[in-house]
C-alpha cells in the first residue's frame, strides 16, 4: 500500500536521485548536471512548514516527492506557491502522480494559498494531463527561454485558483 508522508531527512539521498533522473533523461528542470544530496540540501531545508515536501512511499522505498515552493520573492505573493512533482522512471504510470497531486493540493488549501502555479516544459503530456484533471488552467508561454538536450525549450505555465 502506498502511503504519502511528510519527507524527512532521511530522504534526501533518494529525493536528489530522482531529481536526477529528470536532469539526464527528460526536461522537466532545466538543470544540466546532476547534483549531489549536499548541494540539495539548501533545497530540503526552505521545505517543511509553509513549503510542503511530501514523498509517496511503498514498503519503505520512496517511488516519488511532491512540493510547494515559494513562487516569487515579493511580499504580495504569498498567497501563491510553485508546484513540482516527481516520480522514479521505475515507478511512473502507477498513478502516484495523482496521489501526490490530490495531498499536496490539500495541503496548499490547509495553509490558505490562493494561487498555485505550474510551470511544464512544452512537450510534457503526462504532466499537462495530470494538471488538467486537477482543474489547473494554461496562463501563458515562455517561448525558447531554457536550452536543454540541444533545443531551445518553451515552458508552459498552469495555474489553479484554489478559492475563486
Amino acid at each position: 500500500m502506498t502511503t504519502i508522508r511528510k519527507a524527512a531527512q532521511a530522504d534526501l539521498p533518494i529525493l536528489t536521485d530522482i531529481y536526477n533522473q529528470s536532469v539526464l533523461h527528460t526536461t522537466a528542470t532545466f538543470d544540466l548536471t546532476p547534483v549531489t544530496p549536499n548541494e540539495r540540501q539548501g533545497w530540503f531545508d526552505a521545505h517543511g512548514g509553509r513549503y510542503p515536501l511530501i514523498v509517496a512511499e511503498e514498503n519503505g522505498v520512496v517511488m516519488g516527492y511532491a512540493s510547494l515552493s515559494s513562487f516569487r520573492d515579493k511580499e504580495a505573493y504569498n498567497g501563491t506557491v510553485e508546484l513540482s512533482v516527481y516520480i522514479d522512471e521505475a515507478h511512473q504510470g502507477k498513478g502516484l502522480g495523482k496521489l501526490l497531486m490530490s495531498e499536496i493540493l490539500h495541503q496548499a488549501k490547509e495553509l490558505h494559498y490562493h494561487v498555485v502555479i505550474s510551470g511544464i516544459t512544452k512537450g510534457n503530456d503526462k504532466s499537462v494531463q495530470l494538471h488538467a484533471r486537477f482543474g489547473f488552467e494554461f496562463c501563458g508561454e515562455f517561448k525558447q527561454v531554457g536550452y536543454k538536450f540541444d533545443e531551445w525549450q518553451d515552458v508552459l505555465f498552469y495555474q489553479l485558483i484554489l478559492n475563486a
